[in-house]
C-alpha cells in the first residue's frame, strides 16, 4: 500500500515524488515498508539506548579498518548524537539482553543475509524496525548497526522527530564509497580531518583515502636541478626513526605517530575508515628533495626505477610506518609515471610483495596504465583508476578495481581541467545508457561501450578525490568542505545504492543538512536576528552603573548589546570616553569564529603598531598589520594594499560573501554609528605549474575570540565591535 511520509514535511512544491511504503528519501534512500495503517512513534518518547548484553563487545572483522568500535561503542556515540541533535539527555544506556518499552534496541542479527551487488556478504546490512512501543536496529555487525542509527536520524530529522511506523532492511551495494583528501601538497589539522569523517559517515560513505605525500608540478621544462629540488613538496608523517631521518622537515605542519593514531580511531568510530597512500614512483618529489640521486634526470618529480636503491629506499620508508596503519589497505601510488622505462612492474610489484608479506597489508594503486601481458601489476593488487579504457582493461584482467572516474575528480580552487565542486549533473545523470543516475559500475559518463556488465565482481566501489595541485596558499582549511558540501552526500547515494532523484536532493538535503552531529565545519553562531553582537561604549557604561563602591574594580564584562547575550570580558582599563585602553591587556569573547557570509567591524584608535601586529585572533585566522591589512589562516597571509591610519577613529572591518572576503577602512567619531565597508578584496595567488599566476578568491572565517595587545605588538583604543549576518 502507498505510505506518505509526514505529509506535511513536504509542503515545499519541488519535490514532486510521492513517498511509498517501498522507499523513504533520506540520503540515500532507506528501503521502507510501512506497518498497515501507517502511523507514526515519536522520537521524544525514547527513554534509553539499550545494547545487547550477548554482542556488547562485539566488533565488525570485515571492515577495512583494524580498530573497529564495538557494539557499546556505537551506542554510546548514538546516544551523543541525539544529545548533538535534539538536547535529549538522561537517556540510560544499559547492557541487557531485551528491548523495553520507549527504547531504541541494538542487537545483532548473526544469520543476516546482507549482500553487495556483486554478491558477496556484507557486514554493513541492517533491519530498522519502528514499532509503537520503541525502535530496534539489528546489525550484520555493529557497523551495521551504525548505519542503521543514520538512517534513524535521517528519518527523525525528516519527521520533525516522528518516525513512520514500518521496517527497512538495507544493505550498500558497494564495499568502498568515499572520498580522497589530498593533504599532501594543503595540510589539514586533525580536527578538520575527524569532523570531515563525521559528515561522510552522516551519509553512509565509509572511507577517506589521504594523500599523504606529493609536490608541486615540477616543470623540468624550466627549472634547474636546484630549483625543483625546492619547490613545495610534503611528506605529511613525522617520525624521530633515524631511517628516515629529512625525509620531513616540517613538523608544525605533519602528523605524528599519536595525531594518525587519534585521527583512525576517531573516525573509525564513525564508520569511516582512513586509508593511507605514501606515492612513489610518480609523484615523488618529496622522496627525490631527501635522496636526489634517487630522481630521474629528466623529471626530478619521479625515482628512477632502475636505480638500485630505489625499491629499498621505499621500502625503508614504509617499514617505518607500518604500525601507524590501522587499516587492511593501503596505497603505494604508482600514477602518472612519466616514462617508458620498463622497470616501473618490477618496482610496483616488488614494493606491493614487501608490504603484503612485510606489513600484513593488502595494496592498492592507481591504474594509468594499460595492462601488458608480459608485465602486468600483481593480481593481488586492487587498482583505484580514472581513465577509462584502463579499467575496462583492468577488470577484464581480473583485478578488482574502485572507481575514480575523473568525471568526479576536484582541483581545489582553479583548474583548467577539472571542476571545483562534485559534478551533481553527472552524480544524478551519467549514465550514458539512460542518461540515469551514476553509479560505481559507470567508469566512463560519456560512453556506455567502456562500461563493464553489472553486477560485477571485480567493481569494490567508488573513491572521488580533492586534489590541492596548487599548493597550500591557493585555500584555507574550509574550502575543502565547501567542495564537498553537495558532492559528498549526492556521491553517497549513489555508492551506496540509493535511488534519490535531483529534485528530491535539492529538497532533503537542506533539511538534513541543519542536523549533522559531531561537526561544526560552517562554523555557525547562533543568533535570534541579523546582529549577532554588538560592543561599544554603552556596554562597559553599563557595566559600571552596574558596580557599587563596596565593589570597586575594572568592569570586567563587556554587555552584549544585541538580544543573544553574548558577553566579553576584558582585563582592560576604561577610559573616561568609555573606551578601553587596550596596552598589556586582552578583551575576550566566548566565541571563537564566524563561518562564511559576515560583517566584522572593530572600532579602533591606533597609537602604533609594530611588525605583523595581531589586532583580533580566532580559532581559525588572524586580523593584523604587516604592516597592511593582513588575514592569517590556514598558516597563509593573505594581505591588502590598504593599511589604518594612526591616531585617528577609524572603523576596520571584514566581510565575508560567500566565497570571497573583503576589507574596509572608515574614519569616524567616536558616537557614529558602525560603518562595514568592503573596498578591496582578499585574494589568493596561484603559481600555474611555474608559468603565470591565477588570482582566485579565498573565503576566510571571522576572527573574533580575542584583542589583545601583550603580546600583539600594537597599542591603542577599542571603542567597540559589531558582527552581523546582514552582507
Amino acid at each position: 500500500m502507498a505510505f506518505v511520509y509526514v505529509a506535511y514535511l513536504y509542503t515545499l512544491a519541488a519535490l514532486h515524488t510521492i513517498v511509498s511504503s517501498s522507499r523513504l528519501p533520506g540520503i540515500p534512500t532507506i528501503p521502507f515498508e510501512a506497518s498497515n495503517g501507517g502511523g507514526t512513534y515519536s522520537l521524544s518518547d525514547i527513554k534509553s539506548i539499550i545494547v545487547d548484553a550477548e554482542y556488547a563487545d562485539w566488533t565488525d572483522k570485515n571492515g577495512e579498518t583494524m580498530v573497529p568500535p564495538s557494539l557499546r561503542e556505537f551506542g554510546r556515540a548514538f546516544g551523543a548524537n541525539l544529545y548533538d541533535i535534539w538536547g535529549l539527555e538522561n537517556l540510560s544506556q544499559p547492557v541487557v539482553s531485551a528491548p523495553q518499552p520507549d527504547s531504541v534496541f541494538l542487537t545483532i542479527s548473526e544469520n543476516a543475509s546482507h549482500q553487495y551487488a556483486s554478491g558477496e556478504a556484507s557486514s554493513e546490512g541492517y533491519t530498522l524496525e519502528v514499532t509503537t512501543s520503541g525502535i530496534t536496529i539489528r546489525g550484520a555487525s555493529p557497523l551495521g548497526v551504525w548505519w542503521g542509527t543514520r538512517s534513524l536520524l535521517h528519518l527523525a530529522i525528516l519527521g520533525e522527530r516522528e518516525l513512520p511506523l514500518g521496517k527497512s532492511v538495507d544493505s550498500p551495494a558497494w564495499k568502498t564509497r568515499g572520498m580522497l583528501l589530498d593533504v599532501a601538497r594543503r595540510y589539514y589539522p586533525p580536527q578538520f580531518i575527524i569532523e570531515m569523517c563525521s559528515y561522510m559517515s552522516f551519509f553512509k560513505q565509509n572511507t577517506l583515502l589521504l594523500h599523504l605525500s606529493d609536490g608541486l608540478y615540477n616543470n623540468a621544462n624550466i627549472y634547474s636541478r636546484e630549483q625543483s629540488l625546492s619547490l613545495y613538496a610534503r611528506f605529511r608523517l613525522w617520525s624521530e626513526a633515524p631511517e628516515v631521518e629529512g625525509l620531513n622537515n616540517f613538523k608544525n605542519e605533519s602528523y605524528t605517530r599519536n595525531d594518525f593514531q587519534y585521527m583512525q580511531v576517531e573516525c573509525a568510530g564513525k564508520g569511516v575508515t582512513i586509508v593511507p597512500e605514501i606515492e612513489s614512483p610518480g609523484h615523488a618529489l618529496p622522496i627525490v628533495q631527501w635522496k636526489p640521486e634517487l630522481g630521474l634526470s629528466t623529471d626530478l618529480s619521479v625515482l628512477n626505477v632502475s636505480h638500485p636503491d630505489a625499491v629499498s629506499t621505499m621500502k625503508t620508508v614504509w617499514r617505518t610506518f607500518f604500525d601507524w596503519f590501522d587499516t587492511k589497505t593501503v596505497y603505494i601510488g604508482a600514477s602518472e609515471y612519466t616514462t617508458e622505462d620498463g622497470g616501473y612492474n618490477h618496482f610496483v610489484n616488488q614494493l606491493s610483495g614487501f608490504i603484503r608479506n612485510n606489513g600484513s597489508k593488502s595494496v592498492r594503486i592507481w591504474g594509468t596504465l594499460p595492462p601488458k601481458p608480459d608485465s602486468n601489476p600483481a593480481r593481488d593488487s586492487s587498482l583505484q583508476y580514472f581513465e577509462e579504457n584502463t579499467v575496462f582493461d583492468y577488470n577484464q584482467d581480473g583485478h578488482s578495481v574502485i572507481n575514480s572516474d575523473a568525471t568526479f575528480h576536484v582541483v581545489n580552487k582553479w583548474s583548467e581541467s577539472f571542476p571545483q565542486k562534485v559534478n551533481l549533473a553527472k552524480t544524478f545523470h551519467g549514465n550514458p545508457a539512460t542518461g540515469g543516475p551514476w553509479e560505481p559500475t559507470i567508469h566512463d559518463t560519456n560512453n556506455a561501450t567502456n562500461n563493464p556488465e553489472k553486477p560485477n565482481q571485480n567493481i569494490i566501489g567508488a573513491i572521488a578525490p580533492l586534489w590541492n595541485d596548487y599548493g597550500p596558499n591557493a585555500t584555507v582549511y574550509s574550502e575543502a568542505y565547501y567542495a564537498w558540501r553537495e558532492g559528498i552526500p549526492a556521491l553517497a547515494d549513489k555508492q551506496w545504492g540509493g535511488t534519490l532523484l535531483s529534485e528530491e536532493f535539492i529538497t532533503v538535503l537542506p533539511i538534513l543538512h541543519t542536523s549533522i552531529p559531531a561537526q561544526n565545519l560552517e562554523s555557525p553562531i547562533a543568533s535570534t536576528g541579523p546582529v549577532i553582537f554588538r560592543y561599544d561604549r554603552e556596554s562597559w557604561a553599563q557595566n559600571r552603573r552596574a558596580r557599587s563602591e563596596e565593589n570597586p574594580g575594572p568592569p570586567d564584562k563587556v554587555a552584549d548589546l544585541s538580544d543573544n547575550g553574548y558577553d566579553a570580558f576584558t582585563n582592560c582599563s576604561v577610559s573616561a570616553n568609555n573606551t578601553i585602553a587596550i596596552d598589556g591587556c586582552s578583551l575576550k569573547t566566548e566565541l571563537g569564529t564566524k563561518g562564511r557570509n559576515y560583517a566584522l567591524t572593530i572600532r579602533l584608535y591606533i597609537s602604533q603598531f609594530g611588525t605583523d601586529a595581531v589586532l583580533i585572533s580566532g580559532q581559525e585566522s588572524a586580523l593584523m598589520l604587516t604592516p597592511t591589512i593582513t588575514l592569517f589562516a590556514s598558516e597563509n597571509y593573505y594581505r591588502l594594499n590598504a593599511t589604518v591610519p594612526l591616531n585617528t577613529w577609524v572603523d576596520l572591518s571584514i566581510v565575508g560573501r560567500n566565497e570571497r572576503t573583503f576589507a574596509g577602512v572608515q574614519k569616524v567619531r567616536l558616537g557614529d554609528p558602525f560603518v562595514a565597508r568592503s573596498d578591496e578584496e582578499f585574494k589568493a595567488v596561484l603559481g600555474v605549474n611555474g608559468q603565470s599566476f591565477v588570482w582566485a578568491p579565498i573565503a576566510i572565517e571571522a576572527p573574533i575570540m580575542q584583542i589583545e595587545a601583550s603580546n600583539a605588538n600594537w597599542t591603542g583604543h577599542f571603542g567597540g565591535m559589531l558582527l552581523t549576518t546582514d552582507v
